[in-house]
């Protein structure tokens, strides 16, 4: 018997070798197109961005392979043009030779797969718009980056080729813009999901034009304009078009074979098309949804490898049925990795399917693995099951590591037909370095069995935004809440939620909010169960709301810490010990910090170090001037290592060792003025003492005679070789004012404040007796007479003497200063320097 496969990639080259396996007799013909077969489609963004070094690793199974191992006709570069049923021909065009030829098959597989959409949009025929589908395609896009210099890159669309293009092309060194018409990227995971990519692809540069469609494209000299529906455009050297696929099913509907309204074929459940003798498989194909039993498109690698197996098995005399796809897939994002399997509440709602009355969802926060073991990472894990829980539907992931075995595990279990409980019951392999003892798995079951129960009630991820009317309960505690603040939040610690209750109104709608849910489940019961009939959970929590909540986390205070493992967001740096041998963190966690002001990130700081293991390095970026200086001391005082520290461009990065490496103290403090490591029991010359020597000065109030009884005591404490520190705050900063103005950008409001403070320790004025400025003439004349030296001569001995001036940079802030304003040797820091400060000395006094 004669088989001709038409298409050798995946399903044509899988058909081909698992049919010569089953019958060692058939003849076997396999037409390609194209000049290769059975390469790795999915692994070409990869070679692009340099993930993958060698072009030959894309091949799997040459043509020279394939001949020799399985004795199968292996014809490329040969078009298929026509199929004659009656005659059992098809007609095959030389590509190489550029001539036609009939050729005669018993059975025949059509496997051509799919093509990426290239729609009729203006100037789309740029050969700086390419596609990325073949090793030809590969080739060109390699060559526009490595031969011909591309610095920029526009991706449009962001499926799952358009996001690996986008992240390969970054690693290649471009700027990358990805351009998508929906309001979110990779459409099979749902809104919220999909958030999490956006804020990822930001993070790592990826500039994100999302609702908004190409117009029309203009070649401009050696660039490619794209204009946008919103008038927007976007410049780069090429552009990359990944906007969806069509299956290639032309010759089988010319053949009056059937199709489907997009196209692709319709075959039974032996993949066989009306034609007995005529078999489909792959992405051309038809397939039914396990899920809904509804027919579908799922052009993925793993389904079509098994319909050209499936159909292999049955021409050669099997009765094999292909049983449907549920659409299990993943993809690489950078440092995240998003997953999905079966349906999605999109898919559900297009079907008429409403949640709370034909299903429901749940979505917990959970580490890869053990928390206490080194490497644990969160991952996002939403559940989708029938309203009382006797079918799983479908599930999304989206997480750093971990997540492609959870999203099988849920797979496996749809393809099985299990229930909630099912996967309650499910007994999953446990280590601290693989998992915990409830798997991720078996706590979003167990969170969905909650729901059946009605033990607890989850929202919406944006319920907050539609729902004015619900108190949005904040049950984490008081330095969480100071690190990162839910807007319109109301804040009561779990701890003392109980006492509190009379706070609360029980006619109200509650919403809990803590860190990553559980707590606000404990507190969603505890008023539940204390007369409170309208409560409901967070999913996710704070963690999960400020990356779905963007925009307004970035105005009202900054990304709450989320501890996903990041490598190199702010620059390459190596890690050292202050001996400088290299060491290798156990894990390596991103912390961003930018827009908080102090103590905000100290204290994000504090509670991420919570979350850590002994080794691990956590890479801290803030905006606060005042921070490099803060986290210096705080490792100090703490046992952590500062393994380096300092600006890069507007931002402020210090990297952090949990633990130390030399008896407790910083081990490599980056700049001078960090590296004074004053140990307990030295005074300011290096004499040992008993026990803390230093004096600090908290200067709160901005009167001449305070500010100068600060002076004359620090500046007596040196004197007596006493580490002296002076921390300006508030109305005390106006002592460090420049005496001159100072050419500086502010706001109406800020300019206007600043022009009532006065300017330098020569305007300040008697806080009693000014007598309007009668008194402070008096005093001024009385000091010089009996040789006293002046406010400014004691500031000025002071600083040459040593003693430390800082000026509190969130007072700073909020009093419209300026450090252009400040007179020359005073430091910027925060909450944290004093503190550390302040724990070396004897004495501290607040004047």
């Amino acid at each position: 018997m004669k088989t001709v496969i038409i298409g050798g990639v995946a399903a044509g080259a899988g058909c081909a070798a698992r049919l010569r396996r089953l019958d060692e007799s058939a003849e076997i013909v396999l037409l390609e197109r194209g000049k290769y077969i059975s390469y790795a489609n999915c692994g070409l963004p990869y070679y692009i961005g340099g993930v993958i070094r060698s072009r030959e690793a894309l091949f799997v199974t040459k043509k020279e392979t394939m001949e020799s191992r399985f004795n199968v006709d292996v014809r490329t570069e040969s078009e298929v043009l026509s199929i004659d049923r009656e005659a059992k021909q098809v007609t095959v065009r030389n590509l190489r030779e550029n001539r036609e030829y009939r050729e005669n098959y018993d059975k025949l597989v059509i496997a051509t797969g799919s093509s990426p959409l290239r729609p009729p949009i203006p100037g789309v025929d740029s050969e700086r718009i390419m596609t990325l589908w073949t090793v030809p395609d590969t080739d060109r896009i390699h060559a526009m980056v490595k031969e011909k210099g591309a610095k920029t890159a526009a991706v449009v669309g962001g499926g799952f080729i358009g996001l690996e293009t986008a992240e390969n092309l970054c690693h290649a060194g471009l700027e990358v813009t990805l351009i998508e018409a929906m309001d979110q990227v990779m459409a099979p995971l749902d809104r919220e999901m999909a958030e999490l990519l956006h804020e990822h692809l930001e993070e790592n540069g990826v500039e994100l034009r999302l609702s908004d469609g190409v117009d029309y494209f203009r070649e401009e000299a050696s660039r490619v304009a794209v204009h946008l529906k919103s008038g927007k455009r976007v410049e780069a050297d090429m552009v990359i078009l990944s906007i969806g696929v069509r299956p290639n099913g032309r010759i089988a509907g010319d053949a009056g074979l059937a199709l489907n309204e997009r196209g692709g074929i319709i075959t039974d459940e032996f993949l066989r098309t009306k034609d007995p003798d005529i078999y489909a498989a792959g992405d051309v194909v038809e397939v039914t949804d396990i899920v809904s039993g509804e027919p579908a498109m799922v052009p993925l690698a793993g389904p079509a490898n098994k319909m050209g197996r499936t159909v292999a098995d049955n021409i050669a005399g099997g009765e094999e049925v292909y049983r449907g796809s549920q659409g299990s897939s993943v993809a690489k994002v950078f440092d995240l990795t998003a997953a999905v399997t079966g349906n999605g509440e999109k898919a559900l709602q297009r079907r008429g399917w409403r949640k709370g009355r034909e299903y429901e969802t749940v979505l917990v926060a959970q580490n890869s693995h053990a928390g206490y073991y080194p490497g644990a990472v969160p991952m996002m894990l939403k559940l989708i099951f029938t309203k009382d829980g006797g079918r799983v539907l479908g599930a999304q992931i989206v997480g750093s590591r971990g997540v492609d075995k959870r999203i099988d595990t849920i797979g496996t279990a749809i393809r099985l037909g299990a229930s909630v409980a099912d996967l309650k019951a499910l007994e999953l392999a446990y280590a601290p370095p693989y998992s915990s003892a409830k798997d991720p798995v078996n706590m979003a079951a167990f969170a969905a069995e909650n729901v059946i129960r009605r033990v607890a009630r989850f929202c919406d991820w944006n319920t907050p935004d539609t729902d004015s009317e619900a108190v949005l309960l904040d049950v984490r505690e008081e330095a969480e809440v100071m690190a990162y603040e839910i807007p319109g939040s109301v804040n009561i610690p779990l701890g003392q939620l109980r006492r509190r209750l009379g706070e609360l109104d029980p006619e109200k709608t509650y919403i809990t909010f803590c860190a990553v849910g559980v707590r606000a489940y404990t507190g969603a019961r505890i008023l539940a169960q204390h007369g409170f009939d309208r409560v409901f959970v967070y999913p996710g929590g704070v963690r999960f709301y400020a990356s779905t909540h963007r925009k307004s986390a970035d105005k009202d205070a900054a990304d709450p810490g989320a501890s996903s493992e990041s490598a190199g967001t702010a620059g390459s740096r190596t890690d050292g010990a202050a001996d400088g041998t290299q060491t290798q963190p156990t894990r390596r966690v991103s912390l961003d910090c930018c827009g908080m002001q102090c103590p905000g990130p100290i204290m994000e700081v504090f509670n991420s170090m919570k979350e850590l293991e002994d080794g691990d390095v956590l890479e801290v970026t803030a905006s606060d001037p005042g921070f490099t200086k803060d986290i210096a001391a705080w490792c100090r005082k703490t046992g952590n290592t500062l393994i380096s520290g300092g600006k890069e461009g507007e931002e402020y990065i210090a990297c952090v060792r949990k633990g130390t490496t030399e008896g407790g103290r910083s081990s490599c403090e980056p700049d001078s003025h960090l590296c004074e490591c004053r140990e307990s029991g030295e005074n300011a010359a290096g004499i040992p003492g008993s026990g803390p020597q230093g004096k600090t000065i908290i200067v709160f109030d901005g009167d001449m005679d305070k500010v100068l009884a600060s002076f004359i005591i620090a500046n007596g404490a040196l004197a007596m070789g006493r580490p002296v520190t002076m921390f300006f705050t508030f109305w005390g900063l106006t002592a460090l004012r420049r005496p001159e103005k100072k050419p500086v950008k502010k706001s109406f409001v800020e300019g206007m404040f600043g022009g009532m403070l006065p300017r330098g320790a020569g305007k300040l004025k008697l806080g009693r007796m000014n007598m309007g400025g009668m008194g402070t003439a008096m005093m001024k004349r009385v000091m010089k007479d009996k040789n006293i030296d002046s406010l400014e001569a004691l500031m000025k001995k002071a600083m040459d003497m040593g003693v430390r001036i800082i000026a509190c940079s969130m007072s700073m802030d909020v009093m419209g200063i300026r450090k252009e304003e400040l007179i020359d040797g005073v430091e910027i820091g925060g909450v944290g320097t004093y503190l550390g400060e302040a724990e070396d000395s004897n004495v501290n006094l607040f004047i």
